[in-house]
């Protein structure tokens, strides 16, 4: 496990880390992919990076400590995740799932109301699962695959690991860096705020659904950032991810569908350190936020771009989401059907490799000045969780009950799974509670 940190660290940086400990065996989680190092890695060279802010505060991070069933925990903790004692309600919608086609399979995300619509639009049916298994099975996957996407929908054929490294968009992922970090306007070098946390004063815009970029803004929130979740009155939600992902976060409304929306927001990130966004790529562009606006609009700014299938490529404006990305890019694939990883790893692994990469951006934004753009993707993290290589599929029988923890929150008694990753210096911790949706006012704190 330690090459992996040490490799993603260079991808983060071009240099070594600092001193780390790992603890704890892989077979906390089960299957052949190596998902608890790759969570225990991510986990890491975020805590890593926060380390290297502490140093600019001069302040001594201590030996960074990862360790393989608190990351496992951590990637599971939506699951885990308690209100009042009572555990998460169903998370997928009646239509999401894996359908037999002529030739094989698809998976149709159908979470949200415009998703499901796609499939019903695109295959022609009423919105019943028979309807859609009947519709599924009498044709390829492939063309199932490209109606409901030209519909305006989430699906993807189950491919081979051969057939996805074939495909022009796997060639495109395969060609493309982990993470891409670049300066793309001038800005002078960040002053930082006295603060005993490593992203004390730091603000944090963040534009995210499920689930990689909630992921990476509730770590920067457990490193003492201020995150302002923006989300809108009018779009549906997966309340169990909401409850569990804007821990330590506020959260408010804007309609960016509207020009007041757009003016308000404007004024959000004149005034943030970092911009955290997950949506299709093109969507900001097309409203008025592109790069270079958003470099004119606020020198200094870090922006943080997540996708599903990258930047590049015939694919970099699909929409996507970790169980479509996996049935696409062959990390699901076996002879017998579809054999998902045991946690949506594509997207945890993205928030925390995001959190990492946006606060290495923050270190050069103070010692070089710049704007700074990060990009990542849940398919170039599915290569480089494939990259890591395999192992026994067996899993051990494992309890998480001493890592979790207890707090108050807009839905009542939490009880939730505690951040991952030792940091001596300033150990990473929530300050509230998960709030309730847009309960806040879109503005910044003094």
């Amino acid at each position: 496990m330690r090459d992996a940190v040490e490799g993603v660290w260079h991808a983060l940086t071009e240099s070594k880390p600092g001193p780390f400990e790992l603890t704890g065996a892989e077979d906390v989680l089960p299957g052949p992919y190596r998902v608890a190092a790759a969570a225990t890695a991510s986990i890491a060279a975020a805590t890593l990076a926060a380390g290297e802010l502490l140093k600019l505060r001069e302040i001594d991070p201590g030996v960074v400590t990862a360790d393989t069933r608190h990351a496992a925990a951590a990637f599971h903790s939506e699951q885990l995740l308690r209100v009042d004692g009572v555990g998460p309600e169903p998370m997928w919608a009646p239509l999401s799932g894996n359908y037999r086609a002529a030739d094989g399979w698809v998976r149709l995300h159908c979470n949200y109301p415009r998703h499901e619509a796609a499939v019903c639009w695109g295959l022609g049916v009423p919105g019943s699962r028979d309807a859609v298994a009947k519709a599924v099975a009498g044709r390829p996957a492939r063309e199932i695959e490209h109606a409901v996407v030209s519909a305006g929908g989430a699906a993807a054929e189950l491919r081979s690991p051969e057939e996805w490294a074939a495909h022009p968009q796997g060639q495109a992922v395969s060609s493309l860096p982990l993470v891409s970090a670049s300066p793309v306007g001038d800005a002078p070098k960040r002053a930082l705020f006295y603060s005993d946390r490593p992203l004390g004063g730091v603000r944090v815009l963040e534009l995210t659904h499920v689930l990689a970029g909630p992921v990476a803004g509730r770590v920067l929130a457990a490193h003492g950032a201020d995150v302002l979740h923006v989300g809108a009155a009018h779009l549906p939600r997966v309340e169990a991810l909401v409850r569990d992902t804007n821990q330590g976060k506020r959260s408010t409304f804007v309609a960016l569908d509207t020009e007041g929306g757009r003016a308000r927001l404007k004024k959000l990130i004149s005034r943030a350190d970092v911009l955290l966004q997950s949506f299709r790529p093109g969507a900001l562009e097309r409203i008025g936020f592109g790069v270079s606006e958003l470099a004119s609009l606020r020198p200094g700014l870090v922006i943080a771009d997540l996708s599903a299938y990258g930047w590049e490529g015939p694919w970099r404006r699909r929409r996507g989401f970790d169980s479509v990305v996996q049935m696409a890019n062959g990390i699901a694939y076996s002879a017998e059907g579809p054999s998902p990883l045991p946690v949506q790893a594509l997207d945890h692994a993205t928030g925390w490799l995001a959190a990492a990469a946006i606060m290495t951006a923050l270190r050069r934004q103070v010692t070089d000045g710049g704007t700074w753009r990060v990009r990542l993707s849940l398919a170039g993290t599915g290569r480089w969780l494939d990259s890591l290589g395999r192992k026994d599929p067996a899993g051990a029988s494992v309890e998480f009950g001493d890592l979790l923890e207890e707090a108050d929150s807009g839905y009542g008694r939490l009880t939730r799974v505690r951040m991952a990753g030792g940091l001596p210096g300033a150990e990473p911790h929530w300050d509230f509670g998960t709030r309730l949706p847009g309960v806040d006012k879109p503005t910044w704190t003094p």
